[in-house]
């Protein structure tokens, strides 16, 4: 019985050494695998620096204004009679709006105005005869209030019919009416919106940090939602002068040409305020550059003889990031025109390590922009 313990522990110790052994086996074999593999090569795709001219620009957000605007409403109450425009014309200054009924005012009128003249002679008259002591001062004076009286309701009277033609202040556009024919308007309702949008203003404001750079006469560029890819220039025409002293902001308004009407008031717009272009400057694509908390930098491409053969490997820089566009960035740093740099393909990089640039056209910009 001792005797086939002993066979049975000396199977099991010899199976497991040679499962052991295999294991150190394979173990080995692939440490020597990988000893032996040849270094990784990672595909990059990469651009070699120029230097460019950049513009530098003051960025803000705003909303677009007329040049004047406002809502037309009434002074008195009264009933629509007549509407003397169309939604959405172009509108003349003085050109008649809105006419309430003023029927009674306008009888009224008319016969003061039929007494006027009767008035007017009994005063001249009476001054006639008491130049000739023929009439009291008292009858003379009674005249001439009359008469005076009457001229004050003729006059009352007109401005109050016009008051009840509503005419409009400048020239314009107005938009769609909130009032019908025959409508009873109580004073202060809000018949129609009219502006004039010949030219535009735009308001938005800026850092108090950046007051220095900026003055009345500068252009800029705005571009609203609905053509995003449109420039519309413009000139600063105003700048507040107080800084708001809660948010340190100072308040700046520009004013943009808008003879094809494009612009229409309450838009809200980016504005790039065109500051004096640089030369001669390093400009990269922003996806050349590695944004991290702890600081940005680029992969530089360089090439070393390594056992008789061309290699090429990266080395890792930092920049500085001046200013930045919708694509492209400017930058400071150890870098020069000439240097190749890497745009794409950084994730699997780390210091010298080798790579192989590669043709790509993710950077270039598609023509049309697909259709969702």
């Amino acid at each position: 019985m001792k005797k086939w313990t002993l066979v049975m522990i000396i199977i099991a110790v010899l199976a497991f050494g040679s499962v052991i052994g295999f294991n150190l086996f394979i173990k080995g074999k692939i440490a020597d695998a990988i000893a032996n593999m040849p270094e990784a090569v990672a595909p990059v795709t990469a651009i070699d620096v120029k230097q460019s001219t950049w513009q530098p620009t003051i960025n803000a957000i705003g909303f677009v204004e007329p040049n004047q605007g406002v809502t037309i409403s009434n002074e008195l109450a009264g009933i629509v009679s007549a509407i003397r425009f169309e939604n959405g014309s172009e509108i003349k200054s003085g050109q008649m709006l809105i006419e309430l009924d003023s029927k009674v005012e306008k009888a009224n009128l008319k016969s003061k105005q039929v007494q006027l003249p009767a008035a007017e002679a009994d005063f001249k008259r009476l001054s006639k005869l008491y130049k000739q002591n023929s009439v009291s001062k008292q009858d003379l004076d009674n005249s001439q209030s009359k008469y005076l009286a009457l001229m004050a309701d003729i006059e009352s009277l007109s401005a109050t019919i016009d008051r009840r033609e509503i005419k409009a202040p400048f020239k314009g556009l107005v938009g769609i009416r909130n009032v019908n024919l025959g409508e009873y308007l109580q004073s202060g309702t809000d018949i129609v919106r009219l502006e004039d949008i010949s030219t535009m203003k735009i308001r938005f404001t800026i850092p108090q940090t950046q007051l220095s750079r900026i003055a009345t006469g500068q252009k800029v560029h705005v571009y609203v939602d609905a053509y995003p890819t449109e420039p519309f220039e413009g000139v600063i025409s105003a700048i507040e002068p107080a800084v708001f002293y809660q948010s340190g902001l100072i308040q700046v308004q520009a004013q943009i040409p808008n003879t094809d009407a494009k612009l229409r008031s309450g838009m809200f717009a980016k504005v790039d305020i065109q500051l004096p272009e640089l030369t001669e400057q390093v400009v990269l694509p922003q996806t050349a550059i590695s944004f991290t908390l702890y600081g940005d930098s680029v992969y530089l491409i360089e090439e070393k003889t390594e056992n008789g053969e061309q290699v090429k490997r990266v080395k890792q820089i930092n920049v500085t990031v001046l200013e930045r566009d919708e694509l492209n960035a400017l930058v400071s740093g150890d870098i020069k025109a000439g240097d190749s740099v890497v745009t794409s393909g950084q994730v699997r990089l780390s210091n010298n390590s080798k790579v192989k640039v590669t043709e790509d056209d993710a950077l270039t910009p598609p023509a049309t922009l697909p259709q969702l």
